[in-house]
């Protein structure tokens, strides 16, 4: 087969390495690709956003299967795009990714088929807005409505800081299009945890659980980013509460999504928590977390191109898929100054050291390659995930933080204590 993937980041670079492992897969391109995914298939010099590119090289190349890793082209209809001609893809069509690209939308979909979710209302004026935050109980969660890089969700502790926040979003537009409506939502206490399913339609096959660290800093301080590192399994929420999960919100969002006429094809990302009244929805998105893959992928036991085909066709219910035993931990480095402005172009050094450990897989998120020297340079703010497998949570905790010794580069940040919550 050949296999094309859509992205630049470490999800994606996961994803091409579980491709790789699978004997089905002759040829692998990825667009556009980063320096560590160069080493495992051929990066095409195409936009993630490039529809109609990306369209034509995969008709041109006669790609078997195609696998969207971020939200961007799903919200700009690629699916909906390759399947007009005829092209398999693994993904969800514009008008049910919209379950990410509108919080509204997805909160309007849960409040109609009762799944759980904390309290809200939706607002287009500041005025309204305000009256509403005067009214309520603190902290409130505000968020911008469409697509916002992971940035546009506040936690205000004031109502001061609320009348900031919607200020910045509905008036001065700081996420443009996406912060022209908000979301005011309860805040909710509890243990966060990410589910993530296989869907085709009702066909729904849940993958074991994993928790990303949001924030900055160790002791989960600091401002809050695209994810600092993940595990897997999450031994602290019970089995109960995932299957609680499954049942009353994964199953009924899948359904509710066909019902409405938006059937789900990939795969349907609950974001939950579990609070005192049982597992609730935080956030919906309809693609692969970043950096919850780079832990969930490498426990797959079965062909990960097999699993991909099954759901594009619509044939999960005839599929076994089964997971490792083992215990994986990923820590994401980072550039100095993230999540603020940082710096690009910084060589790294001791890449080939660290991944030419047992267990240990460097998975590149922002990186590219001198076309001079052929070092590798850092060209993000995440830069690197490194995760290990161990036999249990504190095996793959010392693999990874042993494994990425080698890795050097001026400024490297990363958190110390990935994984403290299954350990402790």
């Amino acid at each position: 087969m050949k296999v094309l993937i859509v992205g630049s980041g470490g999800r994606e670079h996961t994803l091409a390495w579980a491709c790789k492992q699978s004997p089905l897969v002759e040829e692998l391109f990825v667009a556009p690709g980063n320096a560590g995914i160069g080493d495992l298939a051929q990066c095409i010099p195409l936009k993630v956003n490039d529809v109609e590119g990306l369209c034509q090289f995969a008709k041109k190349q006669a790609i078997d299967l195609t696998i969207v890793g971020p939200e961007l082209p799903l919200m700009a209809g690629i699916v909906n795009r390759f399947q007009a001609e005829g092209l398999l893809v693994f993904g969800p069509r514009e008008e049910a990714a919209i379950i990410e690209g509108s919080k509204a939308f997805a909160k309007e979909l849960m409040q109609k088929y009762q799944i759980p979710t904390a309290r809200y209302a939706t607002f287009t004026k500041l005025a309204d807005a305000l009256t509403y935050i005067e009214d309520h109980p603190l902290p409130l969660v505000i968020k911008a409505d469409g697509l916002a890089a992971g940035k546009g969700v506040v936690i205000c502790q004031t109502r001061e800081e609320g009348a900031v926040t919607l200020q910045e979003m509905l008036e001065e537009e700081r996420f443009g299009n996406a912060g022209k409506q908000v979301v005011i939502e309860e805040f909710l206490d509890g243990e966060e945890f990410s589910l993530m399913s296989f869907v085709h339609g009702e066909q729904v096959v849940p993958m074991p659980l994993a928790q990303d660290h949001k924030r900055i800093f160790d002791g989960d301080e600091g401002p809050n980013t695209g994810g600092m590192g993940a595990y897997s399994p999450v031994p602290h929420i019970p089995q109960a509460v995932y299957d609680r999960a499954v049942e009353q919100i994964v199953k009924p969002a899948a359904q509710a999504l066909v019902t409405e006429g938006r059937p789900f094809t990939g795969v349907l990302y609950a974001g939950c928590i579990w609070t005192a009244d049982g597992p609730k929805v935080i956030e919906f998105n309809a693609r692969f977390g970043d950096p919850e893959t780079q832990v969930i992928l490498p426990r797959l036991a079965s062909d990960f191109v097999q699993v991909a085909l099954a759901t594009a066709k619509g044939e999960l219910s005839s599929m076994e898929i089964t997971w490792k035993e083992e215990a994986a931990l990923c820590v994401v480095i980072a550039s100095q100054g993230y999540p603020g402005s940082y710096p690009t172009g910084v060589p790294i050094q001791g890449l080939s050291e660290a991944a030419e450990q047992e267990d240990v897989l460097v998975f590149h998120a922002g990186t590219a390659l001198d076309p001079a020297t052929g070092e590798t340079l850092t060209a993000g703010g995440r830069v690197l995930g490194v995760t290990a497998l161990g036999s249990g949570m504190k095996a793959a905790q010392d693999r990874a933080y042993e494994g990425l010794k080698p890795i050097q580069f001026k400024g490297m940040q990363y958190r110390k204590d990935i994984g403290w919550r299954a350990i402790r």
